[in-house]
């Protein structure tokens, strides 16, 4: 794997007339932090994006709104709240895996979204505090009733869209301790689906998933949960999504909006989102196939850090997941079915703080596996300070055609 290096991804890129870059955001080009609100983006990374504008769209399971969303990363980065509004500085595209629609001027809506499920949503982030709360104690014994507070509070992602559990802080407490974490996210799948049933009774049983990070891939229903081993700590965050928040379905609607913004007409419906969109890779496939001209499907450039794969504990093949997983895969493919050269970039993210298996690791150990269908064109093994250097010179040098 990593076919090519940056330079020759630089000079496709910088040639190609059609170009739509798909990119996540954290560990890509924002380093991974076990609080969020601390996020750091570079101010140039920022206006080589603006520079890019028609030719790059954000994807992300993040929100970009709220006082825990991306907006305010590029407000802090540019040191002016007003600047990004005023100047079209917002990252564009969609978030909270397809259902928060961006454009750079900061204006968000919610393609297919009820008020039921907002309101649902809205009520998440407390419920998910005190269930915390109520459950710690008996995995801590050792931490204070005032620390269990605190650390429940820090754990909960208050997102509108995607509400979300993360463990890192609480893992920092155990760090060599695989017993203690396994325990932990066990304890955080049962809280979550005791919400997925409190979502049943509400009357929307058929609104939200589970979006497990990392996983072990799906067993066709749900995500699985990837246990704690020693030198990997699995799992580190559960986020509450709508249904239809897939990457792969949001992938679909930026090329539907890419196509229209270039060409005039789009070629699935001006309406198209991906709570409309069909379930399965094989279903965005066929519908691309269907309805988009080949002369009109641009050339992709796909950007992603979370790429998982691990043995099966039986030993008769390979758990394949990761949040990037489904839009790279479905990227590529579609790169062989309308002849176009498309790259999948990885971006190693595990100099953060939240741990990630290395790129370092030639055999891409707990990233890829040697019968992986999903094939990286080039690997950034030093990780978003790397990325983001070759993203401001793309820019320049379209900018400079």
């Amino acid at each position: 794997m990593g076919h090519i290096d940056l330079d020759q991804l630089l000079a496709e890129m910088v040639s190609t007339e059609d170009l739509l870059i798909v990119q996540d955001l954290d560990g890509v080009c924002i380093p991974l932090v076990k609080d969020p609100l601390t996020r750091v983006l570079d101010p140039a990374y920022v206006w080589a994006a603006k520079s890019l504008e028609g030719s790059f769209s954000v994807l992300t399971n993040g929100e970009h709104g709220g006082h825990r969303g991306v907006n305010c990363v590029v407000e802090r980065a540019l040191g002016d709240p007003q600047l990004p509004a005023k100047q079209g500085l917002y990252l564009p595209g969609l978030a909270a895996g397809g259902v928060q629609l961006q454009n750079c001027y900061g204006e968000i809506s919610h393609p297919g979204i009820s008020d039921a499920e907002i309101a649902f949503l809205a009520a998440l982030p407390s419920r998910m505090k005190t269930l915390l709360e109520q459950r710690l104690p008996a995995l801590l014994p050792q931490i204070t009733s005032d620390e269990i507070q605190t650390l429940a509070k820090m754990s909960v992602l208050d997102t509108e869209l995607s509400p979300t559990i993360l463990l890192n802080g609480l893992f920092s407490l155990s760090p060599d301790d695989v017993g203690i974490q396994q325990s932990l996210q066990i304890m955080l799948h049962e809280l979550m689906n005791e919400l997925m049933n409190s979502a049943i009774s509400a009357g929307l049983p058929n609104s939200f998933f589970l979006h497990i990070a990392p996983n072990m891939g799906c067993d066709g229903q749900r995500e699985r949960l990837k246990p704690a081993a020693p030198g990997d700590v699995g799992t580190t965050d559960i986020q509450f999504m709508l249904k239809g928040a897939v990457k792969e379905a949001g992938l679909v609607v930026l090329i539907n909006k890419h196509i229209a913004k270039h060409k005039g007409r789009a070629p699935l419906g001006k309406d198209f989102d991906v709570r409309s969109a069909p379930k399965t890779h094989q279903g965005l496939l066929d519908l691309c196939r269907k309805h988009i001209p080949v002369d009109q499907m641009p050339l992709l450039m796909g950007v992603g850090d979370t790429v998982t794969s691990n043995p099966s504990p039986d030993g008769t093949g390979w758990l394949r997941g990761g949040s990037d997983r489904g839009f790279l895969t479905l990227l590529q493919n579609l790169g062989a079915t309308y002849n176009r050269t498309n790259r999948v970039v990885l971006v190693d993210s595990s100099g953060g703080e939240v741990y990630r298996p290395s790129l370092a690791d030639e055999r891409l150990q707990g990233i890829s596996d040697p019968e992986d269908p999903l094939h990286f064109d080039v690997l950034v093994p030093s990780g978003p300070s790397t990325y983001v250097a070759w993203f401001r010179s793309l820019a320049e040098r379209r900018s400079g055609r």
